[in-house]
């Protein structure tokens, strides 16, 4: 409940008679700010008002975390004999359950086909997991991970104005091999490609995510390819981008590589290498043959001032966006959970986004790309680029 106050819902809970054996209403209300539905059917005031009802009228979605074997059998089979099975009836909105129970219990023949069946009626479900259960075991049933579940509950809820179009995003570092324990390397986490990933997901984006080398859950609804040198990449994008509606570029490509990487560890005994470095190609400016029809956004990340370089590759890369920050901010750079960037657009003045976490960054550049896709005309208009 409070993951989804901090992404900016409004939350509403209803408990039933098992859940209030494992937390107490009060604790919900104070999270939620409001009073927990429990098993009154009717407003204490004396007013008639039926309180499933108004609760199913209120709500835009309804999230039943965890749902329990019982409960989708309960969904199923469309009974109505507690405060939440009656508001699941009369809601009209998406519902999503987040299964957990023991893994017999989901692997059963009976919750096979009550998931099979809810399915069918459009309620959409995240999980299970496998990982620890409550029975000490370890298996398929746990209820997915707080973040996956937020995650989608944001995509079920938020407005899919991306549904049919198709996104690639790079996100991370490259690692180029100097011999095989040994690398170059930069400090990009990939944080904003995923966030921006996870956001175009979100808004319906069929939205596929060529990462490097980090350590990052893949973002719900997000298909990911996994690579580690620049080369590599290139190799992922010229499969990806073409047909691609939208290609956001926020990966740290290494700018060279070594021109040989040792076939065996390079000794300290030896004396220090020589590396001969060569560069990597551009990825940014190749798009505009892979995908001339695609938005192109590149990413800038800069050291101190950034406006005219982050100008420069606006002109020179093809791109139709770029966006730039200050990476030697500690407020702001590769590690840190929040950013601030200025948009350079082909199509207009710059766009000053200041500092704030992340997933918001990435919400308003969804927005802007949202709006640069639906212009009647996106190619660049730069002489150099004619």
């Amino acid at each position: 409940m409070r993951r989804l106050r901090d992404e900016g819902f409004e939350v509403r809970c209803a408990l039933t008679a098992a859940a209030e054996r494992f937390v107490s209403p009060l604790a919900l209300e104070v999270v939620s700010g409001h009073a927990v539905y429990r098993r009154e059917w009717l407003d204490a005031n004396g007013s008639g008002e039926e309180l499933h009802i108004a609760a199913a009228a209120w709500a835009d979605l309804l999230c039943l975390a965890p749902a329990t074997a019982n409960l989708l059998a309960h969904l199923a089979g469309g009974l109505a004999d507690d405060f939440l099975t009656a508001t699941s009836l009369a809601f009209e909105g998406p519902i999503l359950a987040a299964p957990a129970m023991h893994t017999a219990m989901w692997a059963h023949p009976a919750t096979r086909a009550n998931v099979a069946a809810l399915a069918a009626r459009g309620i959409l479900l995240v999980g299970p997991v496998e990982g620890p259960l409550a029975s000490g075991e370890r298996g398929l049933g746990r209820m997915a991970d707080v973040p996956e579940v937020v995650a989608a509950v944001a995509a079920a809820a938020r407005p899919r104005d991306l549904a049919g179009r198709s996104a690639v995003v790079t996100a991370g570092p490259t690692h180029e091999p100097i011999d095989p324990v040994r690398f170059l390397a930069n400090r990009s986490s990939g944080k904003m490609g995923f966030a921006l990933a996870a956001e175009l997901a979100r808004r319906g984006a069929r939205t596929l995510l060529i990462s490097g080398p980090v350590s990052l859950r893949t973002p719900a609804g997000v298909e990911r390819v996994d690579v580690s040198t620049a080369l590599e990449m290139a190799t992922a994008l010229r499969a990806a981008a073409p047909g691609a509606d939208l290609i956001v570029m926020a990966a740290a490509v290494a700018d060279f590589r070594p021109a040989e990487a040792a076939t065996a560890k390079v000794k300290r005994s030896a004396g220090a290498p020589r590396l001969e470095l060569v560069p990597n190609p551009d990825l940014l400016a190749s798009l505009r043959a892979l995908a001339p029809a695609a938005l192109r956004v590149g990413f800038a990340a800069e050291t101190g001032a950034y406006e005219q370089e982050a100008k420069r590759k606006l002109e020179e890369k093809g791109a139709h966006l770029l966006v730039a920050n200050d990476v030697s901010r500690a407020d702001i750079g590769f590690a840190s959970e929040d950013n601030e960037v200025t948009v350079y657009r082909q199509s207009g003045d710059a766009l000053f986004l200041s500092r704030r976490p992340k997933a918001e960054i990435a919400r308003a550049l969804v927005d802007l790309f949202l709006t640069e896709l639906s212009a009647p005309s996106r190619e660049p208009t730069s002489p150099a680029l004619r």
